[in-house]
């Protein structure tokens, strides 16, 4: 009986290392840490269902108004159980640089939209974005909007 206390968390907790990547090794580039592109596109979508024309709103961050980062915190945590940064400084610092033919759903967009401000978005696939727009709440845009395109900054993907 001894030996079963002893052997059996040490058999677990081998079991459960065995499910991590080793460190230094990458995952597939045809993989996100948040699932499958497939799933993590629905989660996306299913989250725009829910949020929808939701209205721009600076520092909002209910479904009366949202900002772009709230709105991305609030659907990571919601659909993949990410906690992210709550502002887009924050958000731009964690996970990797992407190059842009490599992007994925579940990819976080940057945009330089002024001087001292920044807009983040949601990769969905096929140069289509997830974010709330500050003319049009929360909508899907297309990255070759000639705004878009010459604001557009950097990917970055997540890890979890």
């Amino acid at each position: 009986m001894f030996w079963i206390t002893r052997l059996l968390p040490c058999l677990l907790l081998m079991w459960l290392a065995g499910c991590q990547t080793p460190s230094g090794q990458q995952e597939p580039e045809t993989r996100s840490r948040l699932g499958s592109p497939t799933a993590v596109r629905a989660a996306l979508l299913d989250q725009y269902g829910q949020w929808r024309g939701v209205p721009y709103r600076t520092g909002g961050t209910s479904r009366y108004g949202v900002d772009c980062s709230a709105f991305v915190q609030i659907t990571f945590r919601q659909q993949f159980g990410l906690a992210l940064p709550r502002d887009t400084d924050g958000q731009s610092r964690i996970g990797v640089a992407v190059r842009s033919g490599q992007r994925q759903p579940g990819d976080l967009l940057f945009f330089n939209t002024g001087r001292f401000s920044r807009h983040v978005g949601i990769y969905l696939q096929q140069g289509q974005f997830l974010h709330a727009s500050t003319s049009k709440g929360v909508i899907i845009s297309s990255l070759d909007n000639p705004y878009w395109r010459k604001t557009y900054s950097q990917t970055r993907r997540l890890s979890q």
